[in-house]
Order: C-alpha cells, then sequence, then structure tokens
C-alpha cells in the first residue's frame, strides 16, 4: 500500500503518477487532498470546472454526469477519469483508490519528488475550486 501526502503537488503530475500504480494492482491511499495544487489562472480554472457542472443530457438530465464539490470526492472523481472505467480492469483499480480531507489515520505518508511544482505563480488549490464550487467546508 503506498499513502502519499498531497501537500503542495500538481494535481494532474500526481494523478497520472496514482493512475499508473492502481492499473499495476497497487492500492494507493492521498491524504490532505484539499491541498493539492492546479497551476495556472485562477479564474480560468474556477470557470473550466463551473463550466463542466454546467453540461447537461437535455433528453434526459438523470443520465447527464455527477460533479461533485467535496475536495476529496472531486479529486476521486478526477482520477476516475484517467482510468479506463468501462473496463473490469479499470474498475477494480478504481476500487484501491482511497482518498482524504487532512490525514484522518496520522499515517507515515511520503511526498512524490516529480509532483512538485517547478515555480509557484499563478496556482489555486483544490480547497479554493471546491468552494468556488459550492462547497461549505472548513
Amino acid at each position: 500500500m503506498k499513502v502519499i501526502d498531497g501537500s503542495n503537488l500538481v494535481f494532474g503530475r500526481v494523478a497520472s503518477i496514482v493512475a499508473k500504480s492502481l492499473l499495476e494492482g497497487e492500492e494507493v491511499h492521498i491524504v490532505n487532498c484539499e491541498n493539492m495544487i492546479f497551476q495556472g489562472d485562477k479564474k480560468y480554472i474556477i470557470e473550466r470546472y463551473k463550466a463542466r457542472r454546467r453540461l447537461k443530457n437535455k433528453q434526459d438530465p438523470e443520465k447527464s454526469p455527477k460533479w461533485p464539490n467535496v475536495p476529496y470526492m472531486f479529486v476521486k472523481r478526477l482520477i476516475r477519469g484517467m482510468l479506463p472505467i468501462k473496463k473490469a480492469r479499470g474498475r477494480d483499480a478504481f476500487k484501491r483508490l482511497k482518498v482524504f480531507n487532512g490525514n484522518p489515520n496520522k499515517e507515515e505518508a511520503i511526498t512524490i519528488e516529480e509532483a512538485k511544482p517547478k515555480r509557484l505563480i499563478k496556482y489555486i488549490t483544490v480547497k479554493e475550486v471546491c468552494k468556488q464550487l459550492g462547497w461549505r467546508g472548513e
């Protein structure tokens, strides 16, 4: 089992490494997911996720994609997009993923060096994105 501390790591880099580990059969836990960062302009990133939430199936709104606004569910949903979820192998891999806000079990977590940002100029955290999407957490 691999426990990853997501604090100040670039989300896309962590997600690709995690997706690859899951497909190889490893169980992965991500802690402090609300502190992961998206690099880029804040307004653009927030608008991109708000637009994604507005997509609706006009014939059958019940079949529209669901996008959570709680940080741990948001991160888990985005990682799911990197897995072949329609195949048994992807579904099994997704079941091996656990994501947490904070570090509930006080587990020893590793930091992925390749996922650290080269320089921080423009960025926004997962927590800030979720607050803009309607999360009323801390």
